[in-house]
């Protein structure tokens, strides 16, 4: 499985992105999918993550109310919609998938990564 993801960028606190993760390489329903983060000189954290075939859910309690993940398994894309975004939320986010199509918060669960998209957000 192969992992792109985009979709980041420089944002004033309130703002909205929207993150995109197009996979390619195995049938999308068939792996569960995370996105993570990491801000520097800190450790990667979950932010959210979905079922193959996206009808749970997981959420960290920074994302909760703020963030939303969905995917399209017919064009093999799983989207981070990011929502009042604060400055605390500045990191690199990657994508991540997991063989199996159940939701996963371990970074060690996830098989395949993609490159990082960097999210900036200014106070």
């Amino acid at each position: 499985v192969q992992l792109q993801a985009s979709g980041g960028g420089l944002v004033q606190a309130g703002g909205s992105l929207r993150l995109s993760c197009a996979a390619s390489g195995r049938t999308s329903s068939d792996y569960g999918m995370g996105w993570f983060r990491q801000a520097p000189g800190k450790v990667r954290e979950v932010v959210a993550a979905i079922s193959g075939s996206g009808e749970r859910t997981y959420y960290a309690d920074s994302a909760k109310g703020r963030f939303s993940i969905a995917r399209d398994n017919a064009e093999n894309t799983v989207y981070l919609q990011l929502n009042n975004l604060k400055p605390e939320d500045t990191a690199v986010y990657s994508c991540a998938a997991k063989l199996g199509s159940g939701v996963s918060i371990m970074a060690g669960s996830y098989a395949f990564w993609g490159q990082g998209t960097q999210v900036t957000v200014s106070s």
